[in-house]
């Protein structure tokens, strides 16, 4: 008997260029996850048609004609209970979420962010870093909480800067590293091996959590 698969709901905003990876991963037979819905708060976002593509369900919510965040994500929570999700995956997805919204997904709501969290949360993450003269950046999936890019970190990747890097040459370096970190996370929760214990996580199968485990030499 075929083991069932970890439905994810993909929330998008934009080009979805991690919404094509973990489309890529579940095209693998092998993979434990499957795609069963991909949403978008806006209509034209370029992420769509990576779904259209896949072959994947799609649907449209536009927060824009919502009185407020409760009902947009009232409309957001049915759909994704109508598609049987069991994963949140958030990726470019634009929107500040409500505590309720959070709340309703604890344990299931993941997102990937641009750089090494506690480090540089929020926006202008790269311009940031650079400013800082911070030897190294990188990606974080973590579980996702009430405060803004907060909660427990599943796994990490490192990339160094570089003396010449503008914010977009370490945007796209890092960018590599996101688009293989965020399917090996939902691996690892589809496999049962990620477990949280206050605002930490243990992986079945490493000593520690895999942080820094996937270095994209510059230019790969």
């Amino acid at each position: 008997m075929t083991a069932r698969k970890l439905r994810l709901g993909v929330l998008i905003s934009g080009k979805g260029s991690n919404l094509q990876a973990l489309i890529d991963a579940c095209a693998d037979p092998a993979f434990p996850a499957e795609i069963g819905i991909v949403v978008s708060n806006v209509a034209r976002a370029p992420g769509l048609a990576r779904a259209a593509a896949a072959g994947l369900p799609a649907a449209v919510i536009d927060h824009a004609g919502f009185a407020g965040r409760e009902p947009f994500e009232e409309a957001l929570t049915a759909t994704l209970a109508s598609a049987r999700v069991d994963l949140v995956c958030l990726a470019g997805f634009m929107r500040l979420l409500t505590p309720g919204f959070v709340n309703r997904w604890n344990d299931r709501l993941i997102n990937i962010h641009p750089s090494l969290l506690p480090a540089y949360k929020g926006l202008r993450t790269h311009e940031r870093a650079l400013a800082d003269g911070a030897r190294f950046s990188g990606c974080t999936v973590h579980f996702v909480r009430p405060d803004m890019d907060a909660g427990p970190i599943i796994i990490q990747a490192a990339v160094p800067t570089l003396p010449a890097d503008t914010p977009e040459d370490l945007a796209a370096r890092i960018r590599l590293s996101e688009h293989i970190i965020y399917p090996e996370a939902v691996r690892l929760i589809a496999e049962g091996r990620v477990h949280i214990a206050g605002n930490r996580t243990t992986i079945d199968g490493f000593d520690t959590p895999p942080d820094a485990a996937v270095n994209p030499p510059p230019g790969a």
